[in-house]
């Protein structure tokens, strides 16, 4: 073989080996919750060989015999290892979404953000993706080429991306209109007036100098250098932390963010993320203090916690510590405050008020139901002060002392943090006592499962009013939601974390307090991903038993309330 001809082949050789290897085409990850509430996104679906959607619409003249269609190939590739999901392009409400009685789970697309940057066109658009390499296997209309694409899948992969375009015109009544992708080309979103006020709202109580975040977002200039990552982390629902159904009950702890909001800074990032006219940056203008003051004046006693000495790089395992009192009588908290020392390492902290020979966990080490006395936890990038309602407080028995756990990230510089808790006492007569019932489950975890269900329920015999609620898992934990059971059989929910995060743990307040009558059984349902689709899981292949260490699993669910009748 002469030099050219070899020369000749070794292109050609590379040609199709770059060919094959980025023939597929490219998709970014995206998250969305349907219209059941439950939580999906595209790079957690790694325990599937395929993830087929189809663009639904009510008004599309021909959706009900293309659901059929897509419902057919359901039955027949489902079982070995497709997952099928129907997608509401045009942004529906969920109650519009369950009127319509449909078999399939439909994702719900409020802001139509995932199904334009999908490229979808008209209701009855499928896209086949591939979670492993967040690719496309397939796009187009139903088709005898859909069926044997998914075939082809299953048995020895696909190298290039199929693209069906039917014949047949399009349906006005299925076409997908972006009307505000559209407006947004002509004339995109003002930095100023538009996007800055949503990042000061959403971002910059962490993303600022001293905070958690791992970068500020305090100008311009940072927020478009970032801008691409901002983008990826609310599509795929990273950011804002805490990830909570908006449908089910309301808490401020949630960090909820409109879809419309997320539409504008993203079509803002597509349309090259243009400073504007406006001559001050908000960003830079604003003023964040340096040391959050008492905001219910100089505490009664403050509490300061052990100088905790983080490493600038690892990860670092739960910190434990218990705080002796010297009050020579009962004391009843109003309200309480935490100042962090570090609010740049500091993540979590939970506080209990324990008796002189318990630890942390208390009776939670050995009883699935346990009523305690939770002080509050501290959450970052928040205001980490609260009042108890008028009238209840949590009551601090002469003895007793304070179990607390911190939970801290490392930043890349070593730090001591000393974080102090305000404690503000009540003189009040015939308080009504705050307490926790921690609602829990023992388990054996299986390997390799990615949706092992769990419940747990609590009986209250009194009617009580319930404050809040906090979800408790460690690394495999995917979801969790609180519901209560009446006498009458009938059930509610009360609140839901349907993409848990073990590195968020926040105590979610209600707004109101919700009265439960006597013979209520408030109920906690979840599930764990102990599969290769959980991002956080160190170890897919693993049994896990049930334990209180971090490298164990818990499925505790935590329901703040007070018994009305008492003392009244």
């Amino acid at each position: 073989m002469s030099s050219k001809t070899l020369a000749a082949f070794f292109l050609v050789a590379s040609f199709w080996s770059v060919s094959s290897f980025a023939a597929l085409d490219r998709v970014g990850d995206f998250a969305l919750l349907d219209n059941r509430g439950e939580f999906h996104q595209l790079s957690r679906y790694l325990h599937r060989d395929a993830l087929a959607i189809m663009s639904y619409s009510k008004d599309c003249s021909t959706m009900e015999a293309s659901v059929a269609e897509f419902q057919s190939l359901r039955s027949q590739f489902e079982a070995q290892g497709v997952e099928f999901l129907l997608i509401d392009s045009l942004g529906l409400n969920r109650s519009n979404l369950n009127s319509l009685d449909m078999d399939l789970p439909v994702l719900e697309d409020g802001g139509q953000l995932i199904s334009e940057s999908l490229g979808i066109v008209q209701a009855g658009d499928v896209l086949v993706l591939n979670p492993q390499r967040l690719n496309l296997f397939y796009r187009g209309q139903l088709s005898s080429e859909l069926g044997s694409t998914l075939s082809q899948i299953l048995e020895d992969g696909v190298s290039d991306t199929v693209e069906f375009d039917s014949a047949s015109p399009v349906d006005s009544s299925c076409a997908i209109e972006y009307a505000a992708k559209e407006l947004h080309e002509i004339s995109p979103p003002d930095y100023a007036t538009d996007v800055a006020p949503i990042i000061v709202k959403t971002c910059t109580e962490c993303h600022r100098q001293g905070g958690v975040g791992p970068f500020a977002l305090d100008s311009y200039i940072m927020l478009l250098g970032w801008s691409p990552m901002i983008r990826e982390v609310m599509l795929n629902k990273r950011m804002p932390p805490t990830q909570v159904d908006p449908y089910i009950g309301h808490s401020e702890s949630a960090r909820y963010l409109d879809p419309i909001d997320i539409q504008t800074v993203v079509h803002w990032i597509d349309n090259g993320a243009p400073r504007g006219d406006g001559e001050i940056d908000p960003l830079e203008a604003l003023e964040i203090a340096e040391a959050q003051p008492w905001l219910f004046g100089e505490p009664d006693y403050i509490v300061t916690g052990p100088e905790n000495s983080i490493a600038a790089t690892g990860v670092m395992d739960y910190i434990y510590d218990d705080v002796d009192l010297p009050f020579s009588e009962d004391k009843w908290l109003r309200a309480v405050q935490y100042r962090a020392g570090d609010a740049s390492v500091l993540h979590h902290l939970m506080t209990f008020v324990t008796a002189p020979e318990e630890d942390f966990w208390g009776e939670e080490r050995s009883e699935d139901s346990v009523n305690r006395r939770f002080v509050e936890g501290y959450a970052p990038g928040k205001e980490n002060a609260v009042e108890f309602e008028s009238g209840t407080g949590v009551l601090i028995p002469q003895g007793h002392k304070l179990s607390m756990q911190f939970h801290y990230v490392t930043n890349g510089q070593a730090t001591v943090d000393a974080t102090e808790l305000g404690l503000y006492f009540s003189d009040q007569q015939n308080l009504r006592e705050m307490r926790v019932q921690a609602v829990s489950s023992r388990f054996l975890l299986p390997a390799n499962e990615p949706n092992h269900e769990m419940f747990a329920e609590h009986f209250f015999e009194n009617e009580v009013v319930l404050t809040g609620v906090r979800a408790r898992m460690n690394y495999r934990g995917k979801k969790m939601k609180f519901a209560v059971k009446y006498a009458d059989g009938t059930t509610s929910d009360i609140f839901s974390v349907p993409a848990y995060n073990y590195g968020w743990q926040p105590h979610y307040l209600f707004e109101e307090g919700m009265r439960l009558p006597e013979g209520s059984t408030v109920q906690v349902i979840g599930a764990f991903d102990n599969s290769i689709s959980n991002p956080s899981n160190p170890d897919p292949d693993k049994i896990v038993e049930f334990g209180l260490n971090s490298w164990e699993e818990m499925f505790s669910g935590y329901f703040s309330f007070y018994n009305p009748a008492v003392n009244e």
